[in-house]
């Protein structure tokens, strides 16, 4: 086995944890992060019961998390119903060497530092936190459903003067294109694959998306997604969609190891330029409504003149505004506990300036 550094040495296993509740690309890139130290990463993923416990109620259920996160392009295996806090035998069970976690705190109920243990056994290292997202700030989005959310990247949740935690307080999200590069595998389809293409709005990327991502994906070899613009997306699903800016729902499609390449801004008929373009061989859609385009035209007219239009079914019916009711639903329980997070994190935070500072006078 050769080591990530190009010698020849042990296999590496990273050990990454947490509840990855509304899987985001932030929770992609800590992963991405993670795995770039090692040779395997080892997800371990809290069940309800813990994360109600410690945090407040999940959105997403613990078998739809476990499912998520298998879906993501850099884990290699999920462990299900980890430990809240991370241990030594955690680690040594599963023969991995480290644990590797964001440089943001999570704490117990009773505000223990979940990787104490392993911190203090020097089995621990940090990766850089992705700035413009969290979970908190998505749900906030969602309780707030404010008019121009998707256009500024973060909700008031992140931004109000009285967010004052350097780690669910959200910073404005800032896309690069070598954040895109980080994510996508770069590879350009062979001559002989299959080209199947997909297009929506992928908006809170959840395991509906990633259900019928899986089923697309089993018609051919290269799995193209179309990504439709902010104002596209307002116009057919209306209200205050999309809840995530194109930027964001981008990196949380590329992140999807059933996807190999995104179309950023995609018309939203499929042209005949498209399909010759990436030498599409079908097209494929779910079983929810399509609306029609303006002029009262069919998006799909085209693929279907060509004989190249399927409609799937993947077995799954969850749907973005699913999701949004259950936050909706469920809005007091979910802000209290946006709430208690955010208050126990700026205690935290002051506590640890408080320490430094008097190591810098002392």
């Amino acid at each position: 086995m050769e080591h990530v550094n190009g010698s020849s040495e042990k296999e590496v296993r990273v050990w990454c944890d947490g509840c990855y509740d509304m899987v985001h690309f932030g929770h992609a890139n800590s992963l991405r992060q993670a795995k770039a130290l090692g040779h395997k990463l080892v997800v371990g993923i809290h069940n309800d019961e813990d994360i109600t416990k410690n945090k407040g109620p999940p959105v997403f259920t613990q078998e739809e998390r476990y499912k998520m996160v298998r879906g993501i392009k850099w884990v290699d295996e999920v462990v299900e119903d980890a430990p809240y806090v991370t241990t030594l035998e955690t680690l040594d069970n599963n023969n991995c060497d480290f644990c590797v976690h964001g440089d943001d705190i999570t704490l117990t109920a009773d505000g223990v530092d979940t990787y104490h243990l392993v911190k203090t056994a020097e089995r621990y290292k940090e990766v850089s936190r992705t700035a413009g997202v969290s979970t908190t700030d998505l749900v906030g989005r969602m309780l707030l459903m404010t008019r121009n959310h998707f256009k500024q990247g973060s909700s008031k949740l992140g931004q109000d003067h009285s967010a004052r935690s350097p780690w669910t307080g959200c910073s404005q999200f800032l896309p690069t294109t070598q954040k895109i590069i980080q994510f996508s595998d770069g590879k350009a389809p062979k001559p002989t694959d299959k080209i199947v293409y997909v297009a929506g709005a992928f908006d809170l990327f959840h395991v509906g998306h990633l259900d019928f991502l899986e089923k697309a994906k089993t018609f051919g070899d290269y799995l193209i997604v179309g990504l439709h613009t902010d104002p596209v997306v307002n116009v057919y699903k209306g209200g205050n969609y999309p809840i995530m800016n194109l930027h964001e729902r981008v990196l949380s499609v590329l992140a999807c190891k059933y996807v190999n390449e995104v179309v950023i801004g995609a018309p939203y008929s499929v042209t005949k330029d498209l399909m010759e373009h990436f030498n599409v061989d079908l097209v494929c859609h779910g079983q929810t409504t399509i609306a029609p385009d303006v002029g009262n035209l069919d998006p799909y007219a085209v693929p279907k003149q060509m004989g190249k239009f399927m409609l799937i079914d993947s077995g799954n019916p969850i749907t973005t505004e699913d999701i949004v009711e259950r936050i909706i639903r469920h809005r007091l329980e979910y802000e209290a506990r946006n709430v208690k997070k955010e208050k126990k994190e700026i205690e935290v935070f002051e506590a640890m300036q408080r320490v430094k500072l008097a190591e810098k006078c002392g």
